[in-house]
């Protein structure tokens, strides 16, 4: 039996790297199962909430549509109708929604430690879809499946991650993860006003190897994996600063036909321009099978968690 039956997953750092291979393997089972059966039978009269109190695409429909495909039921929470717009609190929310008994309740929210809030407060197991600023475990699974899918490994992987390293959420995660592997090389690439928090290198210190810098031209080719965010132009307090920064964080073709050497080229979307819909054909571009990965990631993380 998993030791992921009936636990939260708040954190990145929820997952051992033997929890790690063993979801990717599992993963690869049951797309291989979805694509010949399309609805399965595991997850048959289990129920799962999705309680987004900030707005999601991917993450939340990639939850509904693996739990769906694994055969169970989702009762999706709508906030914008619900009892918090008559004054209730968001725990008390989650409260009710705990006492419907379902098996397994996943929960967004833009407040830090939302999840490590209320999870004390309710009996079934909590799945972290996104903290604020803090961390979005799942996405940082989904990110590293696609890392092993598309190089065969994660030790030894070398990744640049690009932009908003600060105030991301992805970051934080992503950069947790990897030091389950060995031998993993991070550049973070950044100006320095959104560069990556002193919280998360303390983390990650001594665990990874990892480098500060400011273009993605000076270590391109050094990147087995590129992985890109947008740059959030309401944290820079100057303007024209912001304009000046915009045009050394945009990817774009004609900028990556200057290098011998590629790397995958990621993203968690959604992407505002600081990734050019000219690099889309590229054939390092593998963003959009990153989102589609994640129904079957997550698929395996629910069967692991319900123990079915």
């Amino acid at each position: 039996m998993s030791g992921l039956v009936g636990k939260d997953i708040l954190s990145a750092f929820d997952f051992e790297r033997q929890d790690l291979f063993r979801l990717f393997i599992l993963a690869e089972r049951l797309k291989e199962e979805i694509n010949d059966f399309g609805i399965l039978n595991y997850a048959v009269g289990k129920l799962m909430v999705t309680a987004f109190f900030e707005p999601s695409t991917r993450t939340k429909v990639s939850f509904q549509f693996a739990m769906k495909r694994l055969g169970g039921d989702v009762i999706d929470f709508i906030e914008e109708v619900s009892s918090l717009q008559k004054g209730e609190t968001e725990e008390d929310t989650m409260r009710i929604l705990d006492g419907y008994d379902p098996d397994v309740i996943v929960v967004r929210h833009s407040k830090p430690f939302f999840p490590h809030k209320v999870k004390d407060m309710v009996k079934a197991p909590i799945i972290n879809g996104g903290d604020g600023t803090n961390e979005h475990p799942t996405q940082a699974l989904l990110d590293v499946y696609t890392i092993w899918k598309e190089l065969g490994r994660v030790d030894g992987v070398v990744i640049g991650m690009m932009g908003d390293l600060k105030y991301g959420r992805t970051i934080p995660s992503l950069s947790y993860m990897l030091t389950r592997f060995n031998d993993v090389t991070i550049y973070f690439i950044s100006p320095k006003e959104l560069q990556v928090r002193e919280e998360v290198i303390k983390k990650i210190e001594g665990k990874v190897t990892y480098y500060m810098v400011e273009k993605p031209e000076d270590v391109m080719e050094k990147l087995d994996v590129l992985y890109v965010t947008r740059l959030q132009k309401e944290r820079f307090s100057d303007p024209q600063e912001y304009e000046r920064l915009k045009g050394s964080y945009k990817i774009e073709r004609a900028m990556l036909q200057k290098f011998k050497r590629l790397p995958i080229i990621m993203h968690p979307l959604p992407r505002v321009w600081e990734l050019s819909t000219d690099v889309d054909d590229l054939p390092q571009a593998k963003y959009f099978n990153q989102a589609k990965n994640g129904v079957y990631i997550r698929a395996a993380l629910l069967k692991e968690v319900l123990g079915v």
